[in-house]
């Protein structure tokens, strides 16, 4: 059994405020959630432009969680209003 964690760091360029920054996260953490069968959380910060998610899934298999990682990264990728500036993958 593998336990594997994905550490997204967004930038978020056109938000003005903590509000839209918490809109365009709940966006992206509710889109993880429909489409993958993983654990998402946010760390909190004060930062308007500046996001972390936090992305955790379990499975027998350490390639299907590589697969599943490799699919949310390209799909993160793909939002209009996001950046992704780093990424870290651990697994258990």
């Amino acid at each position: 059994m593998f336990i594997g964690t994905l550490i997204i760091d967004l930038f978020i360029p056109e938000s003005n405020s903590l509000k839209y920054r918490r809109q365009v996260v709940k966006s992206v953490k509710d889109k993880i959630k429909r489409n993958f069968n993983v654990g998402v959380a946010e760390d909190d910060t004060d930062k308007w432009q500046r996001a972390r998610i936090f992305v955790v899934g379990v499975n027998g298999s350490k390639s299907c969680l590589e697969r599943v990682f490799s699919s949310v990264e390209k799909m993160i990728t793909g939002f209009r209003n996001v950046e992704v500036i780093d990424t870290s993958r651990e697994f258990f």
